[in-house]
């Protein structure tokens, strides 16, 4: 369960209202550093603390998809075997073949998709704190970069080499651990995976158009004296 929810931490989306970095800021640029966010999300207390009230909170379905995820590949195994004998007989019984292989296919995405309905709580609340977290990265972003006097942010995968020094991933995780000391795990009813994130990008979007001075009235011209 720890190896998922830190995947499901490496997975987490900043928001994409306000970009870190502009190309032609590249020349201009007097403080350069890299950062993973993704990392600095994983690292985080809140995230941290969240993952082990999940553990704790969760337990009876993690446990129960676990148990059954054994049954249920131990049946895989066996039909696996059968096409094993199938595709070994001399001459070939094509058909017989076929709906062996079919047997281990469908018995895999049933296998899939019973297991995804047990963890289906699980999901929705790892969902849900990388939600949280999510719309709070460019804040400690922001923060570690003026802490640290940085004006151009890179992504390690941008650079072919660079300083230790040069990382800020560790300033972010601090900043985020002061913003956001923790998380919730109560998912709130009628949540939906990403929803925090696109309400905070929608509400970041109606606030730059009201920032924006208001249009002239189609057809009026500019007044002369």
């Amino acid at each position: 369960m720890k190896k998922i929810l830190v995947a499901s931490a490496l997975a987490i989306a900043t928001l994409s209202v306000s970009p870190m970095i502009a190309a032609p800021a590249f020349a201009q640029a007097k403080g350069v550093a890299v950062a993973d966010v993704r990392v600095a999300a994983a690292r985080s207390n809140a995230f941290t603390v969240a993952s082990q009230q999940i553990e704790t909170t969760y337990k009876a379905q993690i446990d129960q998809q676990n148990s059954r995820g054994q049954t249920l590949q131990a049946e895989v195994n066996v039909l696996i075997a059968k096409y094993n004998e199938e595709s070994k007989k001399t001459p070939q019984n094509q058909a017989a073949l076929q709906a062996a292989a079919k047997a281990v296919q469908d018995k895999r995405q049933a296998a899939q998709t019973e297991l995804g309905q047990i963890g289906a709580p699980v999901e929705l609340a790892i969902a849900y704190v990388e939600d949280q977290i999510s719309i709070r990265m460019m804040d400690a972003v922001k923060a570690a970069m003026t802490a640290r006097k940085i004006d151009l942010l890179l992504q390690p995968n941008a650079v072919i080499r660079r300083e230790e020094s040069a990382d800020i991933t560790d300033a972010i995780v601090v900043e985020l651990n002061r913003i956001l000391p923790n998380v919730s795990i109560a998912v709130p009813a009628g949540y939906q995976p990403g929803q925090l994130v696109e309400q905070a990008n929608q509400q970041a979007m109606n606030a730059a158009r009201a920032a924006q001075p208001a249009a002239a009235p189609a057809g009026s011209a500019p007044t002369t004296r």
